[in-house]
């Protein structure tokens, strides 16, 4: 696992469009994923722990978000042959007994995650109704072996901020999780 820490970005940039397909083989596009007042696109994985340790976190906040009219996408940028848990069968089964409710979409080309400038997992990517990143930060401030129960729900209160007003609050800070596994 190596630590990695999401760059400073400039807010703004519009979603990169994709068409990626869900453990089933339904292909979801960007429009399929959109909601009115915002979009929260995140990259995780199975194996991550920083992801395992937030998701049910994760999994909290997007069924939250929904009532406020963003609705989320999660896609899975590692190479599956060197990371075959990662693999669509067991995004299936995370995504099953995490409760998902949100397309889990496979990225095995890893285009889609270069295209939004995704470096680890998990990675937020937050826009507003027009698909313009409002914000790039952490989920809150636990990690792994360092829970955080009282820790303030940045992405979630960020999210809910973009979803009434179209802006997202200052400072952002970094999320940090594993490296996306690139192919070579």
């Amino acid at each position: 696992m190596a630590r990695t820490e999401t760059p400073a970005v400039e807010l703004g940039a519009p979603a990169p469009d994709f068409l990626l397909p869900d453990p089933a083989g339904r292909r979801w596009s960007l429009a399929d994923c959109r909601g009115e007042q915002g979009t929260l696109v995140m990259f995780i994985c199975n194996h991550c722990p920083y992801v395992q340790a937030a998701l049910a976190r994760i999994v909290r906040d997007c069924r939250e978000l929904a009532g406020h009219g963003v609705r989320s996408v999660a896609i899975m940028p590692n190479d599956i042959a060197a990371y075959p848990q990662d693999g669509p069968e067991a995004m299936a089964r995370l995504a099953h007994e995490a409760g998902f409710s949100f397309p889990y979409l496979l990225d095995e080309s890893q285009a889609v995650a270069r295209a939004f400038g995704a470096v680890c997992t998990p990675d937020f990517f937050g826009y507003d109704a027009g698909l313009k990143l409002r914000y790039r930060g952490r989920l809150d401030a636990a990690t792994p072996g360092r829970a955080a129960p009282e820790a303030d729900r940045e992405l979630f209160e960020a999210m809910r901020q973009v979803a009434a007003t179209g802006t997202a609050p200052e400072p952002q800070l970094p999320s940090v999780g594993c490296s996306i596994k690139w192919r070579s």
